[in-house]
C-alpha cells in the first residue's frame, strides 16, 4: 500500500537496499529531512534534561517529575484525531514547519520563565503548548516520508531515522547536562531549543519535493475517526502498536532517572546526562548493525525477543545500585527498544494507504506519545508511595508479561516475516 511516489536516484544504478546499506543517503531530500530531525532532536533531548533537573532541584518531588508527562499528554489526547485529518488534507510539510515555529516559541518562554523565576505553572503551561505542536509534528513528519523516499528503501530510511534520533539523543542530554553543570542556568539550553527547532523548520521547508493531489475531505466525526477504524480493522497493525503501548507504558524508567542520579547512584547533572544518553547510545548501536544486515526476514519473533529482553533489562536497571551497571542495562533497554521502533514504524507507512497515512501516523503516535508520557506519570506516582526501585522492577515484570498475553492474542504479529514488502 506504499506508493513508489518519491525520486529514486539510485534505480539507474541498479543498487538495492541490501546491496548498500548507505543507498538511501545518495538521496538529497532525504539528508535535509534527516538533518533537520537530528538538529531538533538534539534541541530536545538537551530540553529533556534541563526540565527534569529544574524541576527535581526545585521541588524534590517524584510526583512534580511524572506531571511533565502528564502535562505533554493531554494535548495528545485532545488533537491527535484533529492532527491527523490536517495532516491528510493540507500540506505536510507546511504543518511541519509551522509545529517547529510553535515549539521553538514555546522553548523561548521556558527560557523566560526559568530566568525570571516563574512560578511553575508557567513551566508547565509551555510544556503543555510545545507538547500540542509536537501532536501535529509527528503525523506530518511521517506521513511525509513516503513523498521523500521510494518505498524500496523505505525500511532503511527508517532505520537511519532511528539511528539518527538515537545518536542526538546520546548527544543531546550529555551536552543539556555539561551545559547546566558550567552555567547553572537551564535557561542556557532552552535557548538553544529554539534555535534547533528554528533550523529543523527551515530545513524541512527547503524540501523539493512534489506533494501529493490533496482530495480534502470534509471535518466529521467519521473523517476523525478512520485513523482508528482502519488501525482496529488490521489486526497486524494492531497487534504491534497494542504490544509497543504496554511495553512503553509499564517499562519505562526514564523519566525518574533524575532522582535516581541524584538519590540512588549519587551522581550530578554530568551524570544524568549519561544516564539519559544511556538508552539511545545502545538504540543507536543497534540501529547501525540492523543498518549493515539485510532487512528483517522474521520480524515478528525478533520483536517479541526484543520487548522480553527490554522487560529484563528494565529489572535490572530497577536493582541496580552503581552507575556503570545501571548505564548498561539502559543501553540493552534502548539496543531492543530500536528494534521495536523499526518494526513498527515500517509496517504503519507499509500496511497504509496514502489518503489515509496522516490519521493512521496520529493514532500510532497517540498510542505510543501517550503510554510514553503516561508512564512517566505512572511511574512518579509509584515512585512516590512505593520507591523508585519497586516502580521500575514491576514495570519490567509487567512488560515481559503483556508480550506473553499478546503474543497469544494475536499471532499474526509473532508471526510476521520480511519487511520489504507488505506481506507477510
Amino acid at each position: 500500500m506504499l506508493n513508489d511516489t518519491a525520486p529514486d536516484p539510485l534505480e539507474q544504478e541498479g543498487i538495492a537496499p541490501s546491496d548498500h546499506p548507505y543507498a538511501v543517503l545518495k538521496n538529497a531530500n532525504y539528508l535535509r529531512y534527516l538533518l533537520g530531525r537530528f538538529i531538533a532532536s538534539i534541541g530536545g533531548q538537551m530540553l529533556a534534561v534541563a526540565v527534569g533537573w529544574e524541576l527535581y532541584e526545585k521541588t524534590g518531588s517524584a510526583l512534580k517529575l511524572g506531571y511533565v508527562g502528564l502535562t505533554q499528554m493531554i494535548p495528545m489526547i485532545g488533537l491527535t484525531l484533529l492532527a491527523g485529518h490536517v495532516a491528510d488534507n493540507y500540506s505536510r510539510k507546511l504543518v511541519f514547519f509551522v509545529s517547529e515555529v510553535i515549539i521553538a516559541l514555546s522553548c523561548l518562554g521556558l527560557a523566560a520563565a526559568s530566568y525570571l523565576h516563574w512560578p511553575l505553572a508557567y513551566t508547565y503551561l509551555f510544556l503543555f503548548t510545545a507538547g500540542s505542536a509536537r501532536t501535529f509534528l509527528w503525523p506530518a513528519s511521517s506521513s511525509l516520508l513516503p513523498a521523500i523516499v521510494p518505498r524500496k528503501y523505505f525500511a532503511q530510511a527508517v532505520t537511519w531515522n532511528s539511528s539518527s534520533f538515537q545518536l542526538s539523543s546520546v548527544a543531546g542530554p550529555a551536552l543539556g547536562g555539561l551545559l547546566i553543570a558550567l552555567t547553572k542556568k537551564p535557561s542556557v539550553v532552552y535557548v538553544l531549543g529554539f534555535v534547533t527547532a528554528i533550523t529543523c523548520g527551515l530545513l524541512v521547508a527547503s524540501l523539493s519535493v512534489v506533494e501529493r493531489e490533496i482530495v480534502k475531505e470534509k471535518l466529521s466525526m467519521k473523517s476523525l475517526l478512520s485513523g482508528f477504524s482502519f488501525v482496529f480493522k488490521t489486526r497486524l497493525l494492531l497487534g504491534t502498536i497494542t504490544l509497543d503501548l504496554f511495553a512503553v507504558l509499564l517499562g519505562g524508567a526514564t523519566t525518574l532517572l533524575p532522582a535516581f542520579a541524584k538519590d540512588v547512584l549519587g551522581v550530578g547533572p554530568g551524570g544524568l546526562g549519561w544516564l539519559q544518553g544511556a538508552l539511545p547510545l545502545g538504540s543507536f548501536c543497534m540501529a547501525l548493525f540492523m543498518a549493515h544486515r539485510k532487512p528483517m526476514q522474521k520480524a515478528g519473533r525478533a520483536l517479541f525477543i526484543a520487548v522480553g529482553v527490554f522487560g529484563l533489562a528494565t529489572i535490572g536497571f530497577g536493582f541496580s545500585k552503581t552507575f556503570l551497571l545501571s548505564f548498561i542495562c539502559l543501553a540493552v533497554c534502548g539496543a531492543a527498544d530500536n528494534i521495536s521502533i523499526v518494526v513498527r514504524h515500517t509496517l504503519v507507512q507499509l500496511l497504509t494507504p496514502d489518503d489515509k497515512r496522516g490519521r493512521v501516523s496520529a493514532v500510532n503516535s497517540l498510542f505510543i506519545g501517550t503510554s510514553n508520557e503516561l508512564g512517566g506519570f505512572e511511574s512518579g506516582l509509584v515512585a512516590e508511595y512505593f520507591g523508585l526501585a519497586t516502580a521500575v522492577v514491576a514495570g519490567g515484570i509487567g512488560t515481559i508479561l503483556v508480550a506473553i498475553v499478546i503474543a497469544g492474542v494475536w499471532p499474526e504479529v509473532r508471526k510476521y516475516g520480511s519487511l520489504t514488502s507488505d506481506s507477510k
